[in-house]
């Protein structure tokens, strides 16, 4: 986009965790000039923030843009290419909400990227895995004893993600990161929505996941997440060198010593377990009854360990598993993390700055630095007085992703 553009008259939370301050910041083309205060410089074209918040674009580190939780037996029978019109609904509401980057961890293949990145459907840039690496029996089989309801079975653009043995999980990372993907997802536990095993299973041996990080290390040191929810698996996977636990449902202090002493991401998901019961009394026959039995199960052991995890000082990175919730919830995990020990100013950071460390994009997202992509949301009201207020896609007055306004409802 050329000329210039400055956006003044607001509070600006940069997203480093420093204190709010009035200011402006200008923009040429796509990325951040300068930020300051006083009068604003001269600029092509003035975007005047009324006295609203502005914030970085918000990064939701782990979220599955190419579905959302609904009726089973109706999914199943719908035709295939389906799920891609109904992802550009979901892609165009997660943008709306202010997320103008998402982590996604299994299930957009690289057509759902070039899209985005081509304009061909509005939302936010992805990061993508393709497919999510899974044992046989594991939680990325689907396999019951009348049909298979895996989520990641294979199609052209997106290999099957069951393997199993050294030679097995080495073919299938290659033929992942043949597919297009930017960083490896795998499951090292079970997990609630795993029809033949609990999160407390662990699936992977040693000597697999090292092959997995090696794997991914020699593509330019790309890095693997994986789905962990029991100690074991999240014990395994720390010790192989994996950049990102998903979830930590059930953490110990002998994990959480070791993700510190590594710099391990945690991707914290507190909505997931929410949403479930949510969807599950809004449409009771969408649920299995082995999910909602694990769900209830885990969710007071998921809030521990998220609030254990923080206080220790682990490197928390929000992600909301949108998907399990509607597409455009993602920033009520904003108000979770408060619920469980962050401040306001703390879930923002986990949101922005840390969510783009995590994904390894801090050099151009996160914050509203000079140098970075324009990514900017207004925000009506002080979310470091209430939190919520960044939940309701009112309150999200105007989207800018990559110094272009994707959203704007300040005439409206």
């Amino acid at each position: 986009m050329a000329g210039s553009t400055v956006i003044h008259n607001g509070t600006i939370i940069d997203g480093t965790g420093a204190p709010p301050r009035r200011g402006w910041l200008r923009i040429e083309g796509e990325r951040i000039a300068e930020l300051g205060a006083g009068p604003p410089p001269p600029a092509d074209r003035e975007i005047d923030a009324g006295g609203q918040t502005i914030l970085p674009g918000f990064i939701d580190a782990h979220a599955h843009v190419m579905f959302e939780l609904g009726n089973t037996q109706e999914q199943l029978s719908e035709p295939f290419s389906l799920r891609f019109y109904r992802a550009a609904g979901y892609l165009r509401r997660t943008l709306d909400g202010g997320v103008t980057t998402v982590r996604d961890c299994g299930g957009a293949d690289l057509g759902v990227k070039r899209a985005l990145e081509t304009g061909l459907v509005a939302g936010p840039r992805l990061q993508i895995c393709v497919t999510v690496l899974g044992i046989t029996g594991g939680h990325t089989d689907g396999w019951l004893p009348s049909i298979d309801s895996g989520a990641f079975e294979g199609y052209p653009g997106s290999p099957g993600g069951i393997c199993d043995g050294v030679a097995g999980v080495r073919k299938r990372v290659r033929e992942v990161f043949r597919a297009g993907a930017d960083f490896i997802k795998i499951a090292t536990t079970g997990g609630v929505f795993s029809p033949t095993d609990h999160p407390e299973f662990t699936q992977f041996s040693p000597e697999e996941l090292r092959v997995i990080v090696q794997e991914a290390d020699y593509r330019r040191g790309a890095k693997v997440a994986t789905h962990a929810q029991g100690r074991g698996g999240i014990r395994s996977a720390v010790a192989a060198g994996i950049h990102s636990i998903e979830h930590g449902i059930y953490l110990d202090d002998v994990a959480i010593e070791q993700m510190i002493a590594r710099g391990t991401f945690l991707v914290t998901t507190l909505l997931a377990g929410a949403g479930i019961l949510e969807v599950a009394k809004a449409m009771p026959d969408s649920i299995p009854d082995f999910a909602l039995h694990k769900t209830r199960e885990v969710l007071a052991a998921h809030r521990e360990s998220i609030a254990r995890a923080h206080a220790a000082g682990v490197r928390l990175a929000l992600g909301s598993d949108c998907a399990v919730t509607p597409h455009g919830t993602n920033l009520r995990e904003l108000g979770l993390l408060c619920e469980v020990g962050f401040t306001p100013l703390e879930a923002i950071v986990a949101g922005t700055k840390t969510a783009a460390e995590c994904l390894g994009w801090e050099a151009d997202i996160g914050t509203l630095e000079t140098g970075k992509f324009a990514d900017v949301v207004l925000c009506q009201g002080d979310p470091l007085t209430d939190i919520h207020i960044l939940e309701d896609h009112a309150n999200i007055a105007l989207v800018m992703q990559g110094g272009r306004v994707r959203k704007d409802t300040r005439a409206a």
